[in-house]
C-alpha cells in the first residue's frame, strides 16, 4: 500500500470528495454525473494509493468494503424507490385534494402542515413523512411550493425522527447498540425548539409565494383502497423495524430488512391497485445520486473523531449535512462518551441544512427537481441553520451535557 497523498495537510480523499460536492453545487442540472464522476475519482485514488482502511488494498479491499456497506446501500435503494411508489399511491388516493379544506388558508396552514410532518416522522421513516408532506404541499399550494418551504418539510421530517428510535436510521443504530430509547427522547427538546424557529418564517415565505387554496376540488372522492395500501406499506416498514430490533438485531447487519418489507408490501398490495411504475426512472436517478455520495463518503478516512464533547456534537451536525450521518453515528458509538440525546438531534437534524444531507432531502428532490441547488437551498432555507443552532443551545442550557460512559 502506498503512502496517502496530502495537500497542505489535508488528505487527498477529502479534497476529491469536496470537489465532488462543489460539482454538485455548481452543476445542479447534472448532479448524478457529478456524483458518479466524484465516486470514480475516489475509488481510483483508493485503488492506486491508499487502499480501503481496514479492508486492505486493491480490488480485494474494494470488494470487502462494498460487502460491508451493501446492506446500508440496499436499504436506501429499496426505501427510496419504494416510497416513490407510496407517494404516488397517496397522491392518487385524492386525500391531498381534500387537505385544503382542512388547513387554515393563511400562513398558519403552512405551520400546521409542517407540524403534521414532524409528528408523522416520529412513527414512520423520515423519508416517508417528508414525501407525504411534499405531496400534500403540491396540492394545497396549487403546485407552486417555495424551495424554502420544501427545505422546511425535510427539516420537519428529520426533527420529528430525531427523538424516536423508529423514526431515523441513526437513532435505530443507537437502540441496537444498547442505548435506551428514553435517552434518545431527550432530542425532542431541541427538535421542538428548532420546529418553532423554522416553521413560522418558512410558512410566511410560502404564503407570499403561493397561499393555500381553501376550497377543495369539487366532486373529489377518496380512493380508500389506495389509503389502505399506503397504510399497509408504512405499517410493514414500522413492524419490520421494531421486530428486527427486538428479536433479530443481528439480521439488520446482514440483510436490508426495512427495504425488503416495503417492497413485499408493495408487491402484495399491487393485487388491489397497480402501482404507477412510470415514476421509477426519475426516482432511480435521484436514488443513484444519493447512493454515489453515500458510497464515496463511506470511503473517507474518518476512522477517528475528536474527543467527545458538546462542541464535537455540534460540529457533527454541520458535518452530517455533507457526509452520511450513518458512518458518523457508527464512529461516535464506537468511541463512546457522548450525550446520546444531544447527538441524536445533531446528526438527525443537521443533514437538513443541505438538500443531499439526508435521505429525506433526496427523496423530496425526486418530487421537486428544482431543489437540487445547494445555493438556493441555503439562501431560502436559512431558518434551518438558525433553528439548528438555537435548538442545540436551548437543549444544552436546559438539560446540560450528560455524557454516557463508553459501552
Amino acid at each position: 500500500m502506498l503512502t496517502p497523498i496530502a495537500v497542505c495537510g489535508i488528505p487527498l480523499d477529502f479534497i476529491l470528495f469536496g470537489l465532488t460536492l462543489l460539482g454538485v453545487a455548481l452543476f445542479h442540472r447534472h448532479t448524478l454525473a457529478a456524483a458518479l464522476t466524484g465516486l470514480a475519482a475516489v475509488v481510483g485514488y483508493k485503488l492506486a494509493f491508499t487502499g480501503f482502511a481496514t479492508f486492505g488494498p486493491g480490488l480485494p479491499g474494494l470488494v470487502h468494503h462494498m460487502r460491508h456497506e451493501w446492506v446500508t446501500l440496499a436499504n436506501l435503494f429499496l426505501l427510496l424507490m419504494g416510497f416513490a411508489l407510496l407517494s404516488r399511491h397517496f397522491e392518487d388516493s385524492r386525500i391531498p385534494d381534500r387537505m385544503p379544506a382542512l388547513l387554515p388558508d393563511d400562513w398558519t396552514g403552512g405551520v400546521l402542515l409542517l407540524v403534521l410532518v414532524f409528528v408523522l416522522s416520529a412513527f414512520l421513516d423520515n423519508i416517508a413523512a417528508a414525501l407525504v408532506g411534499g405531496t400534500v404541499a403540491r396540492h394545497v399550494f396549487r403546485g407552486r411550493v417555495h424551495i424554502g418551504y420544501l427545505a422546511a418539510i425535510v427539516a420537519s421530517a428529520n426533527a420529528g425522527g430525531a427523538g424516536s428510535v423508529v423514526g431515523d436510521t441513526t437513532t435505530t443504530m443507537m437502540w441496537i447498540d444498547g442505548i435506551s430509547p428514553l435517552t434518545v427522547v431527550d432530542a425532542y427538546v431541541a427538535a421542538a425548539v428548532a420546529m418553532l424557529v423554522l416553521a413560522v418564517p418558512a410558512s410566511l415565505q410560502q404564503q407570499r409565494y403561493s397561499p393555500i387554496v381553501k376550497k377543495a376540488l369539487s366532486g373529489t372522492r377518496i380512493d380508500w383502497t389506495r389509503v389502505v395500501i399506503v397504510a399497509a406499506i408504512l405499517l410493514a416498514a414500522m413492524a419490520a423495524n421494531v421486530t428486527a430490533n427486538l428479536k433479530f438485531p443481528a439480521l439488520l447487519d446482514t440483510f436490508p430488512v426495512l427495504g425488503a418489507a416495503v417492497w413485499l408490501a408493495i408487491l402484495l398490495t399491487s393485487l388491489l391497485r397497480r402501482p404507477d411504475w412510470s415514476v421509477m426512472p426519475e426516482a432511480g436517478q435521484g436514488t443513484a445520486f444519493l447512493l454515489a455520495l453515500v458510497t464515496a463518503a463511506s470511503m473517507m478516512p474518518v476512522e477517528k473523531l475528536p474527543a467527545a464533547s458538546w462542541q464535537t456534537a455540534l460540529g457533527l451536525g454541520f458535518i452530517s449535512s455533507v457526509f452520511d450521518n450513518i458512518p458518523l453515528t457508527a464512529l461516535a458509538l464506537k468511541q463512546g462518551g457522548y450525550d446520546w440525546g444531544l447527538l441524536a438531534y445533531t446528526v438527525g437534524f443537521g443533514g437538513s441544512m443541505i438538500w443531499f444531507g439526508s435521505s429525506a432531502g433526496v427523496a423530496v428532490s425526486n418530487l421537486y427537481p428544482e431543489t437540487r441547488s445547494v445555493a438556493r437551498w441555503i439562501v431560502y432555507g436559512w431558518p434551518i441553520i438558525l433553528a439548528y443552532v438555537v435548538g442545540f443551545f436551548v437543549m444544552l442550557a436546559l438539560l446540560g451535557w450528560h455524557p454516557d460512559a463508553p459501552h
